[in-house]
């Protein structure tokens, strides 16, 4: 049975809460710290040539993950910080495109692990598998990293994300919408027939390429967002010029934003509120969009 978990809104208003009490305590003492950190902050406080950097702060090692050991999904590689000085991570499965495998997009394993998580590329059960059978795969990969990997201990079970490339984007989606409780997706350039979530709760950042003529953003990235309520935590950033394949090349928006968003959606960490509101801006991006309430 899977634990029992506090959805990401409640979470955040109970740190949010622990912080004012601190406050008030603080002012009580004489105290002059303006806010307590959230306890799941990991790493220094962040700037732009930190999250632009090839790797992040925590040194980092892999693992692989036979197909033949698991259940669900098609086994892959596990990327995780070797420090456990800090506790506890959260953690975040990856889902390849229509087609691919993981190599595709795995610059993404040890660059997103580099800033404080536990992280999962899968390969899917067929490079064929569309994006809810992804979903599903997403999920159970989960499931396998805080239940029978060797990497468990490291990793705090309430705190979990997804994300995925173009029908592994719209897997991102799907696995948000099956499991609410999860902290965080991040679908980039996501392909998915279905065209409305209104009922996905899971803070999402959607990632788009501009000149992407597979799942070109005017039929997929945007509609997804705007079906999205705005009451769910939301971004939307289009790269200029990008095509489909983006993810498939190292490069510093992507990283940057998701990284920013899982750092304050996984970890509740409001030091990365800088980069999402007002959110990034410059000559590679062609669009930003979000609802900005974090608080």
């Amino acid at each position: 049975m899977q634990s029992p978990t506090i959805p990401a809104r409640s979470r955040r208003f109970l740190v949010t809460a622990a912080a004012t009490l601190a406050l008030i305590a603080g002012s009580l003492t004489g105290a002059t710290s303006a806010q307590a950190a959230s306890p799941y902050e990991r790493g220094p406080a962040p700037t732009t040539a930190i999250l632009d950097a090839g790797r992040g702060p925590f040194a980092t090692a892999q693992q692989s993950v036979s197909r033949l050991g698991v259940s669900g999904f098609g086994g892959g590689v596990i990327y995780y910080p070797t420090s456990t000085a800090e506790g506890t991570f959260g953690a975040v499965a990856i889902s390849p495109g229509y087609t691919a495998s993981w190599s595709s997009i795995s610059w993404l394993g040890p660059r997103i692990a580099s800033h404080g998580f536990v992280v999962i590329g899968i390969e899917t059960n067929s490079t064929l598998d569309q994006p809810a059978s992804r979903g599903n795969q997403l999920l159970a990969a989960l499931d396998y990293l805080t239940r029978s990997s060797s990497v468990r201990s490291r990793i705090d079970a309430s705190r979990l994300a997804v994300a995925g490339h173009s029908m592994g984007g719209g897997g991102s989606l799907e696995a948000a919408k099956d499991r609410p409780s999860l902290q965080a997706a991040v679908p980039l350039a996501p392909w998915n027939l279905t065209k409305s979530w209104s009922g996905l709760r899971v803070p999402t950042l959607i990632i788009g390429g501009e000149s992407d003529s597979i799942a070109s953003v005017s039929a997929h990235s945007i509609p997804f967002y705007n079906s999205i309520p705005a009451a769910t935590e939301k971004a939307y950033l289009e790269l200029n010029n990008a095509s489909h394949f983006f993810p498939q090349t190292t490069n510093n928006p992507t990283a940057r934003q998701a990284v920013a968003w899982l750092k304050r959606f996984v970890d509740d960490d409001t030091r990365y509120d800088q980069f999402i509101c007002p959110g990034p801006s410059g000559l590679a991006i062609s669009d930003y969009r979000n609802t900005c309430p974090l608080s």
